[in-house]
């Protein structure tokens, strides 16, 4: 299917409301440095005044007005992602000891059901925990289960507002009674101990949101009695609590951007935590154990693009790493799991995947092949140890994500699950590129393209959408969506650009995008915009752009920078005020994050930051079409940013385009919690830029 698409809806058709206006009240920040900056939109930072609620309130109410022609469309794109998906679906069980867990979801049903069959999985179903019933009369719901090792109780955690604050409660799985422990406002997974009396847990500070405290629980007694185990002091840092492959060890880790350590517990006799070896500027390890008398360490310690190094258990300070996978220049060490005859790897060459498996006897290894030009695999979840199967999953642009068992001794897969996708699709119908596209400076950029054959001539006539995110070292996979269809099934051509600030090239391409080389980041990503223009795969005039987060930093930045290579922009719960929120180190995205963006209290650092912060660097010019979404709950990125960037852009954008702002007020940095409202989500903006280019079918 391709639907031709006109110019831009006339303003004549559209209704004649006005947006509301944020009233303007001075406010002035004065650096350490003494440079004042005037923010007439700092009083939005305040969830609790009633003033701010009603204009949050009345940017949606616009929004809703502005878009309400559209209301049958979205109705339509909802439906038609919907139809898509298999609603009673499971995933592929896998096996720990005697028990076969798995999730499903029942049609119509919002939530994961989390199950699991004792023996084989021709016996009866046990319900773990059901989310359409814990989600009952909730507007918000995340939630997972953590089962002891004796599997015979569950730790259900869960967040129903949406501030990463959980709840965590423990369920006995032999009489499905939940016991009476119920420990509020944490911030991670329960880790067990071997004796299934107690488990570990991290505390956030509840203003900063940094995890600081580890604190144990016994079960039976109350939580204002739980130890702490570990207390971070260094406010950079942020800690974590976990457990190795062999599930003898309870590790304790701590950390932020640029650095981490850890420490070590016996899980069968828990006692006072130590350590591994000290933190150290620009090194970060992380611990495992497989059994036996040594450690894992994975670590970029004299190697950018990450070393596996092993130690004695007995002396694991970095004078004793002694390298297990040497340290390469051209290969992106991702990450290893531990089996009792193999180990398993997951790198990265040249920014595709590759998982290659060593047999730890004789050290003989071979590596797994792979077809399509841009694709993704990665170990998947493989908490068995005895055992010479490793689970992997493999997706593409045009390809579902796949399941797999690969048998590490006679090299044979077997596919599990290919993730099915209902109605006409058909992947023959898709084509995927990879291109490498040559940046200002210089660097040849990977980017991922995908299109539907059938409805593509590279006449520089298609609609295009580019993606990105590009920070801390988060690698974008070209990866697979049934809902990316509506836009592929209506002519658009979609692109990833793999650009710097993400580690998809290795270690040296998230360290040339972050800091002082931030804006490289920025840059990448208007060349790769640019190369499709320019070699015809998009019009001049059809180009989107989207991306969430950090992401939206970057869209907040191009704006700023190449308003004319962008029709649209969508962004979502956007980092765009970085500066103030650089400077304030009461809030999240601060001390501990010092590392990616940069210190404002040094000079040099403050001004390359204000230098780009999208933000401070809004001025009286013409701009795309733009919406920006946020959630009034929003833990990771606060709700005033793209409130406030959008406030200030009112008063000084020159041009009739289109600016949206919509904030979910019941949700938090993830938007809706429940698969098909989160579809709604997408519908409203996929229709925003179909309207734009007037496509309503």
């Amino acid at each position: 299917m391709s639907i031709a698409c006109s110019n831009d809806k006339p303003a004549s058709q559209l209704p004649d409301v006005q947006p509301p206006l944020a009233e303007i009240k001075a406010y002035e920040i004065t650096s350490k440095h003494g440079d004042k900056r005037v923010d007439n939109y700092y009083w939005l930072n305040d969830r609790e005044n009633p003033e701010v609620i009603d204009y949050l309130t009345a940017e949606n109410q616009y929004f809703d007005t502005m878009m309400a022609h559209t209301k049958g469309f979205q109705e339509m794109l909802f439906s038609e992602m919907r139809s898509r998906i298999k609603e009673d679906d499971s995933s592929v069980p896998y096996k720990l000891d005697d028990y076969y867990y798995y999730s499903r979801y029942v049609e119509g049903g919002e939530y994961p059901i989390y199950a699991r069959k004792k023996g084989s999985l021709d016996t009866s179903e046990e319900i773990i925990m059901d989310g359409n019933e814990l989600g009952k009369g909730k507007s918000f719901l995340t939630f997972w289960t953590s089962v002891s090792p004796d599997h015979n109780l569950a730790a259900i955690i869960m967040d129903t507002v949406g501030r990463n604050f959980y709840t965590v409660m423990i369920k006995d799985l032999r009489t499905g009674e939940m016991l009476p422990d119920k420990i509020e406002n944490i911030r991670s997974d329960a880790v067990w101990t071997s004796d299934n009396k107690s488990f570990y847990y991290s505390i956030p500070d509840m203003k900063t949101l940094r995890n600081y405290q580890i604190k144990r629980h016994v079960l039976g007694e109350y939580a204002t009695q739980d130890e702490v185990v570990f207390e971070e002091k260094d406010q950079t840092l942020s800690c974590g609590v976990g457990k190795t492959k062999s599930k003898k060890y309870i590790i304790i880790s701590s950390g932020r951007t640029d650095a981490s350590y850890a420490m070590y517990l016996d899980a069968d006799n828990p006692g006072q935590p130590k350590l591994i070896s000290p933190v150290q500027d620009n090194v970060q390890y992380s611990v495992d154990h497989a059994g036996g008398d040594k450690f894992y360490m994975y670590t970029n310690h004299e190697a950018v693009n990450y070393r596996l190094v092993e130690a004695p258990v007995s002396n694991p300070r970095k004078t004793s790493w002694k390298d297990v996978i040497p340290h390469r220049s051209d290969v992106f060490l991702e990450g290893v799991d531990y089996f009792k005859d193999f180990l398993a790897i997951q790198e990265t060459k040249q920014g595709l995947a590759n998982i290659r498996i060593i047999k730890t006897s004789d050290n003989s290894e071979h590596q797994m092949e792979f077809e399509e030009p841009t694709y993704y695999a990665g170990l998947g979840y493989n908490p068995a140890f005895d055992t010479q199967i490793v689970r992997y999953s493999y997706t593409s642009l045009t390809t579902p994500n796949s399941t797999y068992d690969y048998d590490m001794e006679s090299r044979e897969k077997t596919l599990m699950k290919e993730q099915p996708v209902l109605g006409d699709f058909n992947k023959e119908n898709y084509q995927t590129e990879r291109i490498m596209v040559p940046a200002r400076d210089g660097k040849r950029i990977p980017m991922s393209i995908v299109y539907r054959k059938d409805s593509f001539n590279k006449d520089g006539k298609s609609p295009g959408w580019i993606y990105s995110y590009g920070s801390y070292g988060y690698s974008t996979e070209p990866t697979f969506s049934s809902t990316r269809l509506s836009l592929l099934d209506r002519g658009f051509v979609y692109a990833i650009a793999h650009i710097r600030g993400g580690q998809e090239m290795g270690g040296e391409w998230y360290e040339d995008g972050k800091m002082l080389n931030k804006k490289n980041t920025f840059y990448d990503f208007i060349d790769c915009s640019r190369w499709l223009q320019d070699n015809n795969y998009v019009a001049k005039d059809k180009l989107f752009a989207s991306g969430g987060s950090a992401g939206g930093l970057l869209m907040g930045a191009v704006t700023n920078m190449a308003p004319e290579v962008y029709k649209g922009i969508v962004s979502q719960v956007a980092f765009v005020d970085v500066i103030t929120t650089m400077e304030d180190e009461t809030i999240p995205l601060t001390t501990f994050e010092w590392m990616e963006w940069g210190n404002p209290n040094i000079k040099e650092q403050y001004d390359y930051m204000l230098s780009y912060s999208p933000y401070d660097n809004l001025e009286a010019k013409d701009y795309p079409h733009l919406l920006l979404t946020t959630g009034l709950h929003d833990s990771q990125v606060q709700y005033w940013e793209p409130a406030k960037y959008v406030a200030k852009l009112r008063t000084l954008k020159t041009d009739n385009n289109r600016l949206f702002l919509y904030t979910n007020m019941d949700a938090g940095h993830g938007g809706a919690s429940g698969r098909f409202e989160r579809l709604k989500e997408l519908a409203r903006e996929y229709a925003f830029l179909f309207d734009i280019l007037g496509i309503s079918e």
